[in-house]
Parts: structure tokens; sequence; C-alpha cells
């Protein structure tokens, strides 16, 4: 059965409540820094592949802009690059990009009730990073106000989101001067490792991520990356029929508790 997050230290707890908006926002912002260390390798990594791939500057920083995701960006100009159909590049990007309906899912409990203008906001600039430290912060402090939550996602979001945009740039403008020894594409998967190993606390988390591995090795000899339109939806399902078990185990062992033997 999965076990609920240890709570935080009184005197952390206390100090998270009585911050003010601003100071959420503040300290969201100092605790996205570390991240910068694999954001800034990743975003030039991907300005630079993304110019070897023929888009011109504007395109790519449109790219990052509208998109802001990442993986799926990745995955649209390798398949580009391959000379892929385009309703496959747009259905694997979206694959890819699946996982965002599960953050937003759940995100809802603690900021579905903010203005509609700012979860339009959220919804834009939730990428990975912004997501897996603020669902871990709400889990730890569960008593935040809306506008405290709000303005924590908001303080990561503003190292994360323009920093992607920027060395993007930076990365398409002048990636023929990088030399091409410098392992950048390390940080693709220590990214990812960074924020998925935290985050794998219920057997619904493991199980998610395990199927979803194994099925995007076993089918990594399809054309074009096409596996991961595979992959993807059995590591969701597989997460969801684990988490389903689970609550019925709870809800059985609840039923048969002192409460349903009296």
């Amino acid at each position: 059965m999965s076990t609920p997050p240890p709570h935080p230290p009184a005197a952390a707890d206390r100090r998270a409540l009585v911050r003010t908006p601003a100071q959420a926002f503040r300290h969201g912002m100092v605790q996205a820094l570390p991240f910068l260390l694999v954001l800034v390798p990743f975003a030039l990594l991907f300005g630079v592949v993304a110019s070897a791939a023929g888009l011109e500057v504007s395109q790519t920083m449109g790219f990052s802009v509208l998109v802001l995701a990442g993986a799926s960006q990745f995955t649209a100009v390798q398949l580009m690059t391959d000379q892929a159909p385009t309703l496959l590049v747009l259905a694997s990007a979206l694959a890819v990009n699946l996982r965002m309906a599960m953050y937003s899912a759940s995100l809802t409990p603690y900021l579905g009730h903010a203005p509609a203008w700012q979860r339009a906001l959220f919804a834009y600039l939730l990428v990975d990073q912004t997501y897996g430290m603020s669902i871990q912060h709400y889990e730890r402090h569960p008593r935040l106000t809306i506008a405290q939550r709000a303005a924590y996602f908001l303080g990561a979001s503003v190292v994360c989101c323009p920093t992607w945009a920027l060395v993007t740039w930076v990365g398409a403008t002048t990636g023929n001067a990088i030399p091409a020894h410098w392992p950048l594409d390390f940080a693709v998967p220590i990214t990812f490792l960074a924020m998925i190993a935290p985050m794998l606390r219920t057997r619904a988390h493991v199980a998610a991520a395990v199927v979803a591995v194994l099925a995007a090795l076993a089918l990594a000899g399809l054309p074009s990356g096409s596996g991961l339109l595979i992959a993807a939806p059995l590591g969701m399902a597989a997460g969801a029929l684990v988490e389903t078990r689970v609550e019925r185990t709870r809800a059985r062992a609840a039923a048969h508790g002192p409460a349903g033997g009296a």
C-alpha cells in the first residue's frame, strides 16, 4: 500500500505557513535555482539541434516559446530531421506531453480554486521542473493558502521558463561556436532523473515509470520513434491500474476496521 509523504518538521511547516505571497514567490525562485545546472545545457542543446535540423532562429524561438516543453520539442525536431510525416510528428509530440495531463490532475486539488486567468497561466508555465517542485512543496505543506501556492509556482516558473527561451536562443545563434566535444546531451537524462527519482514514492508511480521505460525500450525499433505513442499510454494505464487497486485495498481495509466491525 502506498504511504503518504512524511510530515515536515513543525518549525519548517510554520515558516511555510507564515510566508507572504511575495516571500513564497522568492522561496520558489530560490528553490528552482539548482535546476539551472541542467536546464541551461538542456536548452542550449535544443537550440543547437534545432539549428542543425534547418530551423531558422525565429522558428526555433517560436517552438520554445509556444510549446515550452523540452522533451516533446526534441522529439518533434528529431522526427522532422528523419522526414517523418507531419501527423506522426504531431502525434508523437502529443504522446510525450500526455504527462502534462497527469500533472494538471494532481495539481488541481491545490490550485483548482485559483482565478481562471491564473489557472490559464499555470497551464502555460507547467513544465517538468515547475510541477516537480510545486507538488512536493504542496504535499509537504498541505495547509498553504491558494495565494501562497500560486506565488510559489510562479516563482519557480520565473526561474525556469524564461531561462529555457533565452538559452535556446543562445544555442540557436551560436551553435556553430560550441565545441562538438562538449557533452551537452548529458543534460537530458540528468534532468528527468533529478525530477522523477524523488517522486517515485508510491506503487502507482513506480509501476507507471517501469512499464513506460520497458515499453519504450522494447519498441525502440519502430520507425520514427513511434514507439513512444504506445509506451506513454501503457505507462499511464499501468499507473492508473495500480492506483485503482491500492484504493480498493484501502476501502476494504477501512470497511473491516474498527468502524466497519462495530
